[in-house]
């Protein structure tokens, strides 16, 4: 368990080096997931033909703009990888972008392992995975410096979409014409590029012939505290009962304000050093973030592996209600200070390790390319999605209502300084821009396909909310699993039969639209 633990920080904490301890553990990022890669040495061959074709692995290069609103700032080399094995004259282009993270571990994402490879094999289709602007090498700039992020927006994503798929020559016999009016394209995304499927598709109507939106998070958030909402109603009874009793007590004691008390419940944890309230409640909200990458048949094993190390006593496991706050205090204490703390601090105090109130420390506004950066910096310029304590309210919690929104848009300003001034530096009213452009969750477009997963942490961000107002329709489908977060965009994933209905009802629409879809001229 320990071990499993350690690994999980250690990834989390990979920036950390001997020099500079770690600022705040980072949020999860809602990307889609991984999955084993192909092997990039084995030669691909097209299946009707036997015509060795190139590897999974093999990367190519696209002249993309730097600037949509202003082309003569000239191009950057976008990186995408293709493959043509299930593809004959006719059948569709099937594109996806993983999103806000480097698109080399996602080469599974051609095959037919993945929705868009069993979307490709059921519509003669060629598959593409296409590097998002500012993620991975696919960067206009050489730095992330604010200067360089104002081509960093959604609206640029949308158009690099467009540019790419009226412009590209595929590496594939007849890959010269292809271009949307000519080729079905459909898009295919997860997570953040889920929505992109989405919000693309609204802007740019008739682009894209047909959509596939998983865990789409297209209703942009400011304060997201209900991040954690499926994750308290989906994890076990006895360990959400104990993690809401501790949070309780905790933010009742800091309510006080009383300095002795407020000492003494941090260094429960090995965390007396941490100054700042928010930051305290910060940290403690660090191992929350694993659960999303659960799948249904291990579930999160580093979650779970939490949950044991509060409800498991000398092999017994706690009841439904828990074993209660003395033992969870103590038992969650022991475990940040044997096992989080060393692993994410090292020999740093825990003020250097997690404080984020003094804009002077070194890390802010560190301007090297990373995908933690540039995603940081559309969550602060456009979606929020911070994922903090509740604003108020007397429903139970797993996050310290003293951990605010407030935190998260201070560390915009220290990230990107002179970049947020004024109403901007308000996320919900940066949020209510993105919803109003682009629809959120009021969206009404033809063929394309919602599809959630029930124990996804982002749910309450996408069509699936239970503040939702959305009609589904058979242009516009809704399917449901019990998964996680993007679970269905996986093969493996349908050891569920829910999962597996999905993916089933997906491939049937495919189908159907792909046998209806006629030639453009005006396209």
């Amino acid at each position: 368990m320990v071990s499993t633990i350690i690994l999980l920080v250690s990834i989390l904490v990979s920036s950390v080096t001997a020099s500079q301890p770690l600022l705040s553990l980072p949020h999860a990022r809602p990307h889609i997931p991984y999955t084993d890669e192909p092997d990039a040495s084995v030669s691909v061959f097209h299946q009707t033909t036997q015509q060795q074709i190139s590897s999974y692995g093999e990367t190519f290069y696209f002249d993309q703009l730097i600037d949509h609103d202003n082309p003569s700032l000239g191009t950057f080399k976008q990186r995408y990888w293709h493959n043509y094995e299930f593809y004959d004259p006719g059948g569709t282009i099937v594109l996806l972008t993983p999103g806000e993270i480097n698109a080399e571990g996602f080469t599974s994402y051609l095959t037919n392992t993945t929705i868009t490879g069993m979307i490709a094999q059921a519509t003669n289709g060629a598959t593409i995975v296409l590097e998002h602007r500012f993620f991975g090498k696919s960067n206009p700039y050489p730095d992330l410096s604010v200067k360089s992020l104002r081509v960093h927006t959604i609206e640029q994503a949308i158009n690099d979409l467009e540019y790419f798929a009226k412009n590209v020559h595929l590496p594939m016999p007849g890959g010269d014409a292809v271009s949307p009016g000519k080729a079905p394209w459909i898009l295919v995304g997860g997570s953040y590029s889920g929505a992109l499927v989405s919000f693309t598709m609204h802007s740019k109507p008739g682009l894209f012939y047909a959509g596939y939106a998983s865990s789409a998070v297209i209703q942009a958030i400011g304060h997201f505290w209900k991040y954690y909402e499926p994750i308290r109603e989906y994890m076990p009874k006895n360990c959400s009962a104990d993690v809401e009793a501790v949070i309780a007590h905790i933010d009742a004691v800091l309510d006080t304000g009383n300095a002795t008390a407020i000492h003494d419940v941090k260094a429960v944890f090995g965390l007396e050093d941490i100054v700042h309230d928010d930051d305290f409640g910060s940290a403690l909200a660090t191992i929350l973030g694993s659960w999303q990458d659960g799948d249904i048949t291990t579930r999160s094993d580093a979650f779970y592996d939490f949950c044991d190390a509060l409800e498991v006593d000398n092999g017994k496991s706690a009841p439904a209600s828990g074993w209660g706050l003395n033992h969870t205090l103590q038992a969650w204490g022991q475990l940040w200070k044997d096992t989080y703390y060393p692993a994410t601090c090292g020999t740093f105090n825990a003020e250097d390790c997690f404080g984020t109130h003094d804009p002077n420390k070194s890390w802010w506004n560190n301007v090297t390319l990373s995908d933690d950066r540039s995603w940081t910096w559309m969550t602060c310029n456009q979606f929020g999605f911070f994922q903090v304590g509740a604003d108020s309210g007397t429903q139970p919690v797993l996050v310290s209502r003293h951990y605010t929104a407030a935190s998260a848009e201070r560390n915009c300003l220290y990230d990107f300084p002179g970049a947020f001034k004024g109403s901007r530096r308000l996320s919900i009213l940066n949020a209510l821009g993105v919803n109003t452009r682009y629809g959120g969750w009021n969206v009404t477009t033809d063929r394309l396909i919602f599809a959630n997963g029930h124990r996804d942490p982002w749910r309450e961000a996408t069509v699936a909310a239970s503040g939702a107002v959305f009609s589904p329709t058979e242009l516009q489908p809704h399917l449901v699993s019990d998964g996680f977060h993007c679970s269905d965009l996986l093969g493996s994933e349908a050891a569920s039969s829910h999962v597996k209905a999905v993916q089933d009802a997906a491939l049937d629409y495919m189908k159907k639209w792909y046998a209806e879809w006629k030639p453009s001229e005006s396209t």
